[in-house]
């Protein structure tokens, strides 16, 4: 069997399912139970200056019939005693020495960042993590996302945690930026031992139409709050993946966002995550779902070759190009199967209003099953998109007699690109 066990910027657990710093990771109870459940580690729900929280906090985005496929929080961060969580976090550890407890913390000035510091280490922490993604309430008070768009604070504060520290130092990034890389430089710079990353996305969930009330609503009003859940799955890919294929960047990455199964846990790695963080999917199912997580990256892995997790982590980073590097000439159709195809006609409808009017009706009427114009067709998948039968409608490449060209190699040869078909 692979060996799942993995090591994440100096802070080691016996495989990369980690609890996010949220609800699920709130005590020292959840936390064992999600260890006995099979948890590899645990990111402590953030500790600072305990502060009162709202009710409600919650706002669920359900769509055709999917229950929470996206999630909204307006939480802060922890408002429990300091005391208790650290008592609780030492008692994680001396029950579980070989599963990784790592401490998120978020304080404003330098002797704040010294004094919890130490606390953490001292309870027995594995790790701190800083958070500078939390993106309201906090940020308000100059922490949080504040700090975390901003990489010469980043950087002053995570070079603060750095000379405090003698435990690995994780930075966890804000989503709320334009571009990922300054703000992954900036903790580098501040010495990380690594970073994770993506923390929410600042957002309003809904509109109560009835009320006219954002939701959640808290005595009749609401806010803005963080965006997390399955929608927010490919925003997490692509920063996790800026970060991973940058070579002045080199830190491990504890991947965060969207992850629901072993499959989503296996993008992340494949993109440069030595561990994965969940939230979400705990809240809406449970601790036990890490059971089916780590048997299907376990399968995975022998049937991939992979001894170790190392042996994949990044793999598919060589693989993501910029736009311009990709091969112009390469050409694909969609192709139908008749025997399988069910005659519904989303496809022709799919084609004909949304993408190049390629897939028309049978013109004999002999059957349901949709005609493919293939000199129309530029091979853009909507109809395998929306086509409810897996494997009816497969893209094939077909041979132009094209030589292998992309956009940079037209504009460094000073040509014009070459139109496509089915463009006018």
């Amino acid at each position: 069997m692979a060996d799942l066990s993995t090591n994440c910027g100096g802070i080691r657990s016996p495989n990369p399912f980690w609890l996010a710093s949220a609800p699920p990771a709130n005590s020292g109870g959840q936390i064992m139970r999600a260890f006995d459940a099979g948890w590899g580690g645990a990111v402590w729900k953030t500790l600072g200056q305990p502060i009162q929280n709202v009710s409600s906090r919650f706002g669920g985005l359900n769509y055709r019939g999917t229950r929470g496929i996206g999630f909204n929080n307006i939480e802060l961060i922890t408002d429990r005693p300091l005391e208790t969580n650290f008592r609780e976090i030492y008692e994680v550890k001396k029950r579980y020495p070989r599963h990784a407890v790592i401490t998120s913390l978020m304080v404003e000035t330098e002797a704040e960042w010294k004094e919890i510091i130490q606390r953490a280490i001292d309870a027995g922490s594995d790790g701190i993590e800083l958070n500078f993604g939390c993106p309201h309430g906090m940020c308000e008070r100059g922490m949080g996302s504040a700090v975390g768009q901003e990489p010469k604070v980043n950087e002053r504060i995570t070079a603060w945690a750095k000379h405090y520290s003698t435990i690995p130092v994780l930075v966890k990034l804000t989503p709320n930026v334009s571009d990922i890389l300054p703000h992954g430089m900036a903790a580098k710079r501040g010495g990380a031992d690594g970073v994770s990353l993506i923390n929410t996305i600042k957002s309003i969930i809904g509109v109560d139409i009835d009320t006219l009330v954002p939701t959640p609503s808290v005595g009749g009003s609401s806010t803005n709050g963080g965006y997390c859940g399955a929608a927010v799955k490919p925003i997490a890919l692509h920063m996790v993946a800026q970060l991973a294929r940058h070579r002045e960047f080199g830190l491990p990455i504890s991947g965060i966002g969207g992850i629901t199964n072993w499959r989503d846990a296996v993008e992340f790695l494949l993109l440069g995550s030595a561990s994965v963080q969940v939230c979400t999917e705990v809240m809406l199912r449970g601790f036990r779902i890490v059971e089916d997580m780590n048997e299907g990256l376990n399968t995975y892995m022998d049937e991939k070759g992979f001894a170790t997790l190392d042996d994949m982590i990044g793999k598919a980073v060589p693989a993501y190009t910029e736009w311009g590097n990709l091969d112009l000439n390469y050409d694909i159709v969609a192709k139908i199967d008749p025997a399988t195809c069910i005659g519904c006609q989303l496809c022709v409808v799919a084609c004909d209003d949304g993408a190049h009017q390629c897939i028309h009706p049978d013109p004999s009427g002999a059957t349901r099953v949709p005609v493919v114009d293939e000199s129309e067709c530029v091979g853009c998948n909507l109809c395998q998109i929306v086509c409810p039968v897996p494997g009816v409608i497969t893209m094939q490449e077909v041979p132009n007699r094209l030589p292998p060209a992309t956009w940079n190699d037209h504009v460094s040869a000073g040509a014009l690109l070459r139109p496509k078909k089915g463009v006018h």
